[in-house]
């Protein structure tokens, strides 16, 4: 390649992250940003209830669960779990009442966890709160099913994206 096709190629190269750059930079911080505000939606769900027992994150994370038994490291490979101290509110959920929690008897060093009754009645809270979201998202917050999947499918390629990136020492 010459010289010349080899500087044209350096500029679209340039210009193409110079229009990527913007929107990725965006996507990034949508995402960081709608996390928290879930988080937020969540709190006021149980704000009206006057359940102050429990925040967001371990409601979240009790949702997640759901009627699975896994162990900690579970929750964070699975994704269910995306804060940094995922003992801690395992640890705090088992003292309140929320979690079971029993040494594996295939591994000893593993402690499996699952909701108790109470874990599950926060499970409901949550899913009844996505429930009345699924009925209203489409008229009051004009997003269709189609763009849903448009962007369920481009999280899943950034996904993707990041864990070559991890995996591959990208």
């Amino acid at each position: 390649m010459n010289q010349v096709a080899k500087a044209e190629t350096a500029n679209a190269r340039a210009e193409r992250m110079g229009e990527v750059r913007p929107v990725y930079l965006e996507a990034l911080t949508l995402v960081e940003r709608l996390h928290r505000r879930l988080l937020d939606v969540i709190k006021d769900e149980f704000d009206r209830r006057g359940r102050s027992d429990i925040n967001s994150v371990q409601a979240l994370l009790l949702y997640n669960i759901g009627d699975k038994e896994l162990t900690a490291g579970e929750l964070r490979t699975r994704g269910y779990y995306l804060g940094s101290n995922v003992s801690y509110n395992v640890k705090k959920l088992v003292e309140m009442g929320y979690l079971h929690h029993a040494r594996s008897r295939v591994d000893r060093r593993a402690v499996r966890i699952s909701l108790t009754d109470s874990g599950r009645e926060v499970h409901r809270i949550v899913a009844s709160l996505y429930d009345k979201h699924v009925m209203t998202v489409e008229q009051i917050g004009g997003i269709t099913c189609d763009e849903f999947k448009q962007v369920n499918q481009a999280l899943i390629r950034l996904e993707r994206f990041w864990t070559d990136q991890i995996r591959y020492r990208l």
